[in-house]
């Protein structure tokens, strides 16, 4: 983790609103690649159906599925916590909800970072009440301190400084999810 190194860094367009690189491309690589291993491991009997929490989990999710080594079914919903801002507004709404049904299912949410677990929290309630079989979450980033309610986390990739940050997904005003390392966000909103 550190300064811009030629192998992250490859948008000229992005470069004045970036600072230092959080999470480099291997690293995110490497560790999805591990949680994709421990994911075929933990359900190897029963093949978990993946939701993608969009937009900002899809550069995750697309990586993970292919890193699974079982038959995933995949869904994906849409929530807005943010609007256009950088902190949670904690006001959560559902943009696109799953098309399947969840009854008896084992189902592992994927999402891309978890702040102040007030979003994820919902989509538990809201997910859980459809019965499924079991409910766990795979996120890709971990906001350290930021948690407003408790969390239970079976599968992270990293833990973050509390930072603004964007790419591999993760983006402000709909830019910067193409990049593939992930950069704290040091631009104006």
């Amino acid at each position: 983790m550190g300064q811009h190194s030629s192998e992250d860094f490859t948008a000229q367009w992005a470069a004045h609103d970036l600072g230092e690189v959080v999470v480099s491309a291997k690293e995110v690589h490497d560790r999805v690649i591990e949680l994709g291993q421990q994911i075929t491991r933990d359900y190897a009997n029963n093949p978990p159906l993946l939701v993608c929490v969009l937009k900002g989990a899809i550069n995750f999710m697309s990586d993970l599925m292919r890193a699974i080594e079982l038959p995933v079914e995949v869904d994906f919903m849409a929530v807005s916590s943010y609007g256009a801002a950088t902190k949670t507004s904690g006001v959560v709404r559902i943009v696109k909800d799953l098309d399947v049904d969840l009854l008896d299912r084992d189902v592992l949410i994927v999402e891309d970072v978890v702040d102040s677990g007030l979003t994820l929290n919902y989509l538990r309630q809201y997910l859980g009440a459809r019965s499924p079989k079991s409910l766990e979450v795979c996120a890709l980033l971990l906001k350290k301190g930021e948690q407003r309610v408790e969390q239970s986390l079976k599968y992270v990739g990293f833990s973050i400084p509390s930072d603004f940050v964007v790419g591999y997904g993760l983006d402000v005003n709909q830019r910067y999810r193409n990049l593939d390392a992930i950069y704290t966000f040091t631009g104006e909103v």
